[in-house]
């Protein structure tokens, strides 16, 4: 009788078992005695592992036991936090934590001196720890979608750094950090909170694309015509009501530009006083004429 009961007892945890939800992926590798190593994807170039979109609220603990990653994306969970160990992935070259709610980054990140990419893009950041800094070879950064207002001023030993995205965040000011990033060809402040470009902006000599869109600004700065390897300007949307004469120096504009991804300049949207938005209507080159006349005259 006893052995009859067991066995029922026994069918019926099975049933369950197999009516159970299904384990995500990650956490059935570790369940099912698998190594973690297993998750592990061997490219030519780096040893990638993605848990993306896996329903996660924090990084499960075997990450912190595979050294060997290169390439790890978290994206688009429900993570709130990442744990000091972090750290231990000092072979990290990219790193993806866009689309989580975390609110801090830990000071440890800034043992990860392999690092060149990094999103942390549509989070609940309110500051950047100023160990980041400490990732000398980083190229690209992300923390748009955040709520950041200022930055370390630490980011000048970013000297690699290339491409900046800080879009849709809280900056009233740009940060005077940013003006000594001499290799930074991508910049994008657009939906901040700016009424100004200081004048030191002439300091980023390699910019190509600078995106100040959605801000507050009210004029743009001559020294801004300085930067000449500029293809993309993008002021949309700001309360600009005169242009520099000396923007016709930026030759590298081909035209004026109206689709959001077009290299050009970006100027609509924008209360300009006339006869300034019939000029524009012309053309870039009736503009650049316009305004190169304009500073003759005066």
């Amino acid at each position: 009788m006893g052995t009859e009961h067991s066995k029922n007892e026994g069918r019926r945890s099975m049933f369950f078992l197999r009516k159970g939800p299904k384990l995500p992926a990650w956490e059935d590798a570790l369940l099912s005695g698998k190594d973690p190593k297993s998750l592990l994807k061997r490219g030519l170039r780096y040893v990638s592992l993605s848990l993306i979109m896996k329903g996660m609220t924090s990084a499960p603990d075997f990450l912190w036991g595979l050294p060997e990653v290169q390439k790890l994306n978290l994206s688009r969970n429900q993570l709130v936090a990442i744990p000091p160990s972090l750290g231990k992935l000092d072979r990290l070259v990219v790193l993806n934590l866009g689309g989580n709610c975390l609110k801090c980054l830990p000071k440890e990140i800034g043992l990860l001196r392999n690092l060149k990419v990094l999103f942390v893009n549509m989070n609940c950041l309110t500051e950047v720890p100023a160990e980041l800094s400490l990732c000398r070879k980083l190229e690209v950064l992300s923390l748009s979608h955040n709520r950041i207002s200022q930055l370390p001023s630490s980011f000048t030993d970013l000297t690699s750094l290339k491409k900046l995205n800080l879009s849709n965040n809280r900056f009233v000011q740009i940060p005077l950090c940013i003006f000594t990033l001499r290799s930074l060809d991508f910049l994008h402040l657009g939906s901040n909170r700016l009424e100004n470009i200081a004048e030191s902006v002439q300091y980023l000599v390699n910019l190509q694309i600078f995106i100040v869109e959605n801000n507050h600004i009210r004029t743009l700065p001559r020294s801004l015509c300085f930067i000449t390897a500029l293809e993309l300007l993008n002021a949309d949307y700001n309360s600009i009501q005169t242009l520099p004469d000396d923007l016709y120096l930026l030759h590298r504009l081909p035209r004026i530009a109206w689709n959001p991804m077009d290299k050009g300049l970006h100027i609509s949207h924008n209360p300009l006083t006339r006869p300034l938005p019939e000029i524009v209507e012309g053309g870039l080159d009736v503009l650049f004429n316009y305004l190169r006349e304009k500073k003759e005259h005066n």
